[in-house]
């Protein structure tokens, strides 16, 4: 038996689906406000949540990520009256494991119900047998641990992955965690650092060469691909890789055979392949600077990476676990942490994420030389500057609203609050203004914006609204 929430402001639809469930033999339990289905989530744990968009106390949207919260996270079904291919794609990147409509029939609503829940007994059936090797990967947020679960997954296959981030969120080490957790374990995991290959030397470096082939090859030497055979071979940063060499690899990819510079003979190499990179390969395919073909063969399985800043739950154990490594490594004393410094390091934006993070530990520890315990004054001056700064901009939010609103200072939220709220406030404008301006186009909206296309889509859902949703701003109307 099933635990089943459904979460709909239309009595008679609602009763209807809770009466079909029922009859399966599932416990259901109807909701018609969101604020009542996620008490429901969080009181009775569902195994499978049918959740409509346009609630009367907000979008359902916005609730997805409450809804995901939690080590066992309900399966979603987005259920609504009004048919939205971008709101589809919104869902599912968020989570949802569906997105039907409620002109369906009952049996057409029933077969993505019981789907969800064969799927859901299989993944926690694995989950349980399967212990993921971490590699190194550190925190317990619920953005970490649905990436956790894809590493889990993919580790079980031998498709072609590829790894979406922004610079300095850990794509390595979810690269060799897919490897450690794989059957290819026990073999090489071979590195190849695509923004570091010589253009001369490029395929000599990745497919090996025959002694004598040109000037200054005295000896044969085993290609990078050749290395990882039996292995997996980590492309890092593909989008870099040149375009004269792209469709070379494409049949590599294909075929698991090279010919190595100046050989008459192919030879084979069994390996797996993990791709990662920061940039907007479905952008560059457009431009011409990436084979589309090859970008097919490479996201057979995608696992995109979330920014620190959308997972600062795990700040404080990042800390706790790179201070003792740096202590240990320099022979110094074991650091403790002010609460002031750890919600300074919760306040930052971090946009070069844990590998930022970890060079200001680093230079934190280094300024408080022998004192143990580490406070904000020793995090580096810039951190300090720029933590001011939003301090100083969310403090002149407060005092304008007082004016504004005659809102009394003992009524207003702490300031990191209320300035989290002033900048999502920001972001919703923005993406308003950005999509009128552009009629709705998202590829538009990606090139003027700087977004990727996942990001712009999460952004959305974020602030909950499609463009369908969206009407043009007034500002831009003129």
């Amino acid at each position: 038996m099933a635990e089943v929430l459904v979460i709909d402001d239309d009595r008679q639809v609602g009763e209807s689906l809770a009466r079909r469930f029922t009859s399966m033999g599932h416990r259901t339990m109807l909701a018609l406000t969101l604020a009542e289905g996620l008490r429901l989530a969080r009181q009775f744990a569902p195994d499978v949540v049918f959740l409509d968009v346009h609630m009367p106390d907000g979008n359902g949207l916005q609730a997805l990520p409450s809804l995901r919260e939690g080590s066992d996270p309900p399966e979603v079904i987005i259920f609504t009256g009004q048919g939205d291919p971008d709101g589809a794609e919104i869902a599912i990147k968020s989570g949802a494991w569906d997105y039907v409509e409620k002109g369906s029939s009952l049996n057409e609503i029933v077969l993505p119900f019981i789907r969800a829940l064969q799927y859901r007994e299989q993944r926690l059936a694995a989950r349980s047998a399967t212990e993921i090797k971490r590699a190194g990967i550190i925190g317990d947020s619920p953005p970490l641990r649905e990436c956790l679960d894809m590493v889990a997954q993919s580790a079980q296959s031998n498709s072609n992955v590829l790894i979406l981030g922004e610079t300095g969120t850990g794509k390595e080490l979810f690269a060799r965690a897919i490897h450690a957790n794989s059957r290819r374990a026990s073999r090489n995991f071979v590195v190849v650092d695509c923004t570091v290959l010589p253009e001369t030397l490029v395929e000599s470096m990745l497919f090996g060469h025959e002694k004598g082939a040109f000037t200054g090859a005295e000896s044969s030497r085993e290609g990078l691909v050749g290395q990882a055979d039996g292995g997996t071979l980590f492309l890092d940063e593909i989008g870099e890789l040149p375009l004269p060499l792209q469709k070379s690899f494409l049949r590599v990819l294909q075929e698991r055979r090279f010919r190595p510079i100046g050989s008459r003979n192919e030879v084979e190499s069994d390996f797996r392949l993990v791709a990662a990179t920061n940039r907007n390969l479905d952008q560059m395919v457009r431009e011409g600077t990436l084979r589309e073909d090859l970008l097919f063969r490479l996201r057979a399985f995608t696992l995109e990476l979330p920014p620190l800043r959308a997972r600062k739950g795990d700040i404080p154990e990042l800390a706790t676990f790179h201070t003792m490594r740096i202590c240990n490594q320099f022979d110094i004393e074991p650091k403790e942490f002010s609460p002031e410094f750890l919600e300074a390091l919760k306040n930052y934006a971090w946009p070069g994420n844990i590998r930022e993070l970890v060079n200001t530990l680093e230079r934190s520890i280094a300024a408080a030389g022998p004192e143990g315990v580490l406070f904000p004054q020793h995090l580096p001056v810039h951190v300090r500057v720029e933590l001011a700064r939003a301090g100083l901009s969310a403090r002149g939010l407060a005092h304008r609203a007082e004016l504004n609103f005659g809102v009394p200072p003992h009524t207003l939220p702490r300031w990191e609050e209320f300035r989290e709220a002033a900048l999502a406030q920001a972001e919703q404008q923005y993406l308003r203004a950005l999509l009128a301006q552009n009629r709705g186009d998202i590829r538009l909206a990606c090139a003027r914006s700087g977004l990727s296309r996942s990001r712009l889509y999460a952004l959305l859902k974020q602030h909950g609204f499609t463009r369908a949703e969206t009407p043009p701003s007034p500002a831009l109307q003129s």
